[in-house]
């Protein structure tokens, strides 16, 4: 299974350590936008995840947390802001 943590928020970014504690534990709930009831717990090991795929602007606060994600496959999508100069 594939992992996708960018679609709703940049995840290493701004929940670095917040997703470093799911890796720890082992799991993930996730709430359904359309149906906020629904709520829905993944666990999240080597042995049903095969790639944690980030999307981020800052993939730096994730760096600390490095040895959490060796056991995982990982893909980083960083997306670079190039700044005109007048």
């Amino acid at each position: 299974m594939i992992l996708q943590t960018g679609l709703r928020t940049d995840i290493p970014a701004f929940y670095a350590k917040w997703f470093a504690e799911r890796l720890k534990a082992g799991y993930v709930c996730v709430r359904n936008p359309y149906n906020p009831v629904s709520v829905t717990r993944y666990k999240i090991s080597p042995d049903v995840i095969d790639l944690i795929a980030f999307c981020t602007k800052n993939p730096e606060p994730m760096f600390p947390y490095m040895e959490l994600l060796r056991s995982y496959g990982q893909y980083c999508f960083v997306n670079i802001r190039m700044m005109r100069r007048n």
